[in-house]
């Protein structure tokens, strides 16, 4: 991981219009929180319902998609990131280093206001805000992996991620049962389930494939984006 990368690439994340897409969404899940608590009181049910469609299932793939591909392709769209890879700065570094800075963003701001959400529902009862922001964390760790991978691989990243994220994570994958298995929100609920002991939430892909899977995703994501990079000639051409 190189430094001075991280620094630059934190400084213009968090200074271009995404950041307030960063926010937004956590702050929206936290505000439908708190009206949900005004309204009807503690609920466990409504807790898990809206962490379920809303935090894991929306929010958590769009700020994958903010982040993995806002570290990255701005660059390549602009021909910014060929100073970057003119400096004695081996690609795969820079691949780790652009990861790194995005999985910190998404997983701060996916698993803080996952928790928030989850507690004034539900308080710390059957483990549901434990288990959502666990989920959140390292959900959020492969969604920047894998959007990080997709706005190296192409131009059109932001659109591709879209759809990506709605149809096949939001339909697809929560909703066709062979499809489960190969959706990354799939196994982020699968390790808030192993925490929480709701008696409104289960699910069907396990622990033992959720976690290898998560970690087989995300090495190699990181590590295409290592060697596409390498693709990249300084004239901004493959």
């Amino acid at each position: 991981m190189n430094t001075v990368v991280a620094d630059i690439t934190y400084r213009a994340m968090l200074g271009r219009k995404r950041i307030w897409l960063l926010v937004l969404l956590p702050v929206a899940l936290v505000a439908i929180a708190a009206l949900l608590r005004l309204l009807n009181g503690e609920s466990e049910q409504t807790a898990v319902t809206l962490m379920k469609t809303f935090a894991i299932g929306t929010m958590l793939p769009l700020l994958g998609l903010i982040g993995g591909t806002g570290v990255i392709a701005p660059e390549i769209e602009d021909g910014t990131i060929i100073h970057l890879l003119s400096k004695p700065i081996s690609r795969p570094v820079i691949a780790v280093t652009k990861f790194v800075v995005a999985a910190s963003l998404i997983a701060v701001f996916a698993a803080v206001s996952t928790f928030a959400a989850a507690y004034l529902l539900t308080g710390t009862e059957s483990g549901v805000a434990t288990g959502f922001t666990l989920g959140a964390l390292f959900g959020g760790v492969a969604y920047a992996a894998v959007f990080l991978l997709l706005g190296v691989l192409t131009r059109h990243a932001v659109a591709i991620g879209v759809i990506y994220a709605l149809v096949w994570e939001g339909v697809v994958g929560g909703y066709v049962p062979g499809a489960r298995k190969f959706s990354i929100q799939q196994w982020a609920q699968s390790l808030a389930d192993q925490i929480s002991s709701s008696a409104f939430f289960s699910t069907e892909v396990t622990l033992g494939f959720a976690v290898p899977a998560m970690v087989i995703v995300t090495v190699g994501a990181v590590l295409w984006t290592g060697q596409r990079l390498r693709s990249l000639s300084l004239t901004g051409d493959d």
